[in-house]
């Protein structure tokens, strides 16, 4: 379980798909949301097939189509596997390799479920009917039972008394809610008094097993995934990552593990850890559990070892040792002797082997591109079969058969290829300057179709979110440098003091002043720009959203060179930023009323005095993140003092932009307010 405070998740995980029509000419917001995206992957026992979610979006229905397809490894073909209305998700390959089991909500369905569909085709069967729904499938190693989780109120036993107050709470005119302890919420949703728990159910006559019900322990109520939760290879065991404060301000997630029967008690296996561990994973030959684990209490961008338990002997190591980088998701091979996992890499989301008989040395499989969504086939030995998405500035997520050994990647998936075959992308660099204290600092920045430098070209410098999440050669959808580039402007995304998978002291070094380094950091990039001949340092804005926007938001208190400015979802008030969705939790340094003075000099609202620059303000009203408020007291402020300003508000978003046609008009809204101020093209 990962927290993050002022995220901006910048890498999009909903999986939409796209239009066959063929592209021309540049990047637009219109084409970008003509893509197929790519999302959750599997692939079978013997690496003969991958299955993988795709999502087409129907702008002018504003919703997105998810669909599962079948891609044969050796590069033969794929096709659809499912085509309902409804969409579909998580899929998970069966033992045998003959059927998958995913999420629906389909006909009448109230609530998602489980199915499977036999992979020769044909229509997908129900395996589950629980009023409370169920999520994140996964098999037993035996193919008989299929584990899962469903949000249950742990008061109630019976199935038929979960769908009554669920019918109860629905039919009720009473719209108040209560909370006794914090947190109240989670990004765009209120929590409430339900527990994500852990159920199997039979394939065969649907018989249902409560594992973790009875046990003490449940499942994150903000965010869990078939990742959550691992099952032993002798399917008697499960693992699975749980909070254990009963404060409801120190959150700190355990590794439970308890039998699969759900009638023995749990045993907490970290409970000498104060920070949080996850994604547990058990080798295939069952000797050993993995796990992440962090060091530092409440502090999300804290390095996560790679830690191993011998199941045997009951002794715990660390397998990653002093290696500076965070393990992500823990993939086995299947002989049992490494692991593997995608890792946050200067700037590239790569894949590490982690070898058993060798802690502390992972070696990188992969190097330009970044790869995620890593599935590997558990036959092969020490070259299995594995399937991965690859993506870069440049390139959709697309599937890719990869070489676990040479980082070799065979590229599986055409969904883009026609719509992309006309498009003509600008260059993309990664570039490096001499930031705060003359550490240096990476850099990517796009240039237009067409470049010529021989010309000068305005600038448009993103701010990214976090702010301990370092860009990464990916694709962003919602704020899209091609995109950008295509209107005329050099685009940067600079990866200043506090981002991640540059070094653990690196990504700390900006706490508890949030501040002074990344803005130094934002104004050298600045500099460093303006000495190339082909910048025009007049016409430089910058914007960004989350902790991008409360840059933005600093800057505007500031000495800077940029002619406007955009802060999206920007924490702009410090002090009303305890109203977000994680702030009742106890800070890590000191609470604002501790050091009254020292905290307001974190906070861009105390520097209104010297706001001069025009700035974009966007938000949206479900935004549990940076509650709307800041943006409403950004605008109301640069309004006072009769400032160039104007807001943007969405009744109907949350921290991001997610509807196709909220999205199109973003990017409208945006390039009318840069153009304004920093006017495009060369010069």
């Amino acid at each position: 379980m990962i927290r993050h405070p002022w995220l901006l998740t910048l890498l999009i995980a909903i999986s939409p798909l796209a239009s066959n029509a063929a592209a021309s000419g540049t990047m637009s917001a219109e084409k970008m949301w003509s893509l197929t995206r790519l999302g959750d992957t599997d692939i079978s026992p013997d690496g003969r097939l991958a299955v993988v979610s795709v999502t087409r979006f129907d702008i002018k229905k504003n919703k997105g189509f998810t669909d599962l397809w079948l891609v044969a490894t050796d590069g033969s073909g794929s096709r659809p596997l499912t085509s309902d209305p409804a969409p579909d998700s998580a899929p998970s390959f069966s033992p045998d390799g003959r059927s998958i089991a995913f999420v629906s909500k389909r006909d009448d369905d109230k609530t998602p479920q489980i199915y499977r569909i036999a992979i020769d085709g044909g229509e997908a069967q129900r395996v589950t009917q629980l009023p409370t729904g169920a999520d994140a499938p996964k098999w037993f190693p035996d193919g008989r039972r299929i584990a899962f989780v469903s949000s249950i109120w742990p008061d109630l036993v019976r199935w038929e008394d979960q769908a009554g107050r669920l019918e109860e709470r629905v039919e009720s005119k009473v719209s108040a809610r209560v909370w006794d302890k914090a947190p109240i919420a989670y990004w765009d949703r209120y929590l409430d008094d339900t527990e994500p728990h852990l159920f199997s159910v039979d394939v065969a006559d649907g018989s249902l097993i409560a594992i973790s019900r009875l046990s003490g322990f449940h499942l994150s109520k903000s965010e869990y995934s078939a990742s959550s939760y691992d099952i032993s290879p002798d399917g008697l065991e499960i693992a699975f990552a749980a909070n254990t404060d009963k404060s409801g301000v120190a959150p700190n997630y355990d590794l439970i593990t308890l039998e699969t029967c759900g009638c023995k008690p749990a045993v907490n296996r970290t409970a000498d850890n104060p920070a949080d561990e996850g994604s547990p994973a058990y080798s295939p030959d069952g000797r050993w559990l993995a796990w992440s684990a962090q060091s530092i209490p409440g502090f999300y961008a804290d390095r996560a070892r790679l830690m191993l338990l011998d199941r045997t002997s009951g002794v715990a190591r660390s397998l990653s040792g002093d290696w500076d980088r965070s393990v992500g998701e823990i993939i086995w091979r299947g002989d049992s002797k490494a692991a593997y996992s995608a890792v946050d890499d200067a700037a590239t989301s790569r894949i590490y082997r982690f070898d058993l008989n060798a802690p502390g040395k992972p070696v990188a499989i992969t190097a330009s591109s970044s790869f995620g969504a890593l599935a590997v086939a558990r036959r092969g030995g020490a070259k299995p079969l594995a399937v991965a998405l690859r993506q870069s500035f440049t390139e959709p997520p697309t599937l890719v058969r990869l070489d676990l050994v040479n980082g070799q990647a065979v590229k599986l998936s055409s969904f883009n290829d026609a719509a992309l075959a006309g498009i003509d992308f600008g260059t993309v660099e990664s570039v490096n300057y001499p930031g705060t204290g003359g550490a240096p600092i990476q850099m990517w920045a796009v240039y237009p179709p067409g470049f010529d430098p021989t010309k000068k070209y305005p600038v448009f410098m993103l701010l990214h979110g976090g702010p301990h999440n370092g860009i990464q050669d990916a694709v962003q959808w919602r704020w899209n440098a091609h995109v950008f580039a295509s209107w005329g402007y050099i685009v940067t995304w600079h990866n200043f003091h506090g981002s991640s998978g540059f070094g653990q002291a690196f990504t700390d070094s900006i706490n508890p002043d949030r501040i002074s380094k990344p803005y130094e950091d934002t104004i050298k990039a600045a500099e460093w720009l303006a000495a190339k001949p082909y910048v025009d340092a007049e016409r430089m804005v910058a914007g960004g959203g989350s902790y991008g926007g409360f840059l933005a938001s600093t800057l505007l208190g500031r000495s800077h060179p940029y002619k406007a400015l955009i802060a999206h979802a920007a924490v702009y008030n410090s002090f009303t930023q305890i109203g977000a969705d994680y702030g009742a939790e106890r800070d890590r340094f000191f609470e604002f009323w501790d050091r009254p003075e020292e905290f307001a000099r974190y906070s861009p609202h105390t520097s209104a005095g010297n706001f001069v620059t025009p700035t974009l303000v966007i938000h949206g009203q479900q935004d549990f993140r940076v509650p709307v408020n800041h943006g409403i007291e950004l605008f109301n402020t640069l309004q006072k003092r009769g400032v160039p300003s104007r807001l943007v508000y969405y009744p109907d978003e949350n921290h991001w932009i997610l509807k196709p046609q909220n999205s199109l008009f973003w990017y409208t809204e945006v390039r009318t307010w840069v153009e304004k101020y920093a006017p495009p093209g060369a010069r």
